[in-house]
């Protein structure tokens, strides 16, 4: 039987979403284990005189607890 764990993180890109959601992920797995998903529950951008400066997304990740 597995059992699962869900944290919420955010991650900040100057790039894409893309990059925003690829660069979190890669983060949080230095300290997460058996990462397994992630759901995007939320994306923005931060505006600053009329220009998009940044990506953010919340997102949830679910890993595999350890035996």
């Amino acid at each position: 039987m597995s059992v699962a764990k869900v944290i919420e993180i955010t991650s900040l890109s100057k790039k894409s979403f893309e990059d925003a959601i690829t660069e979190g992920i890669k983060r949080a797995g230095k300290t997460v284990s058996n990462i397994e998903g992630a759901w995007i529950k939320e994306q923005n951008v931060q505006v600053k005189d009329g220009n998009i400066i940044g990506f953010r997304v919340n997102m949830n990740l679910t890993f595999i607890l350890d035996d």
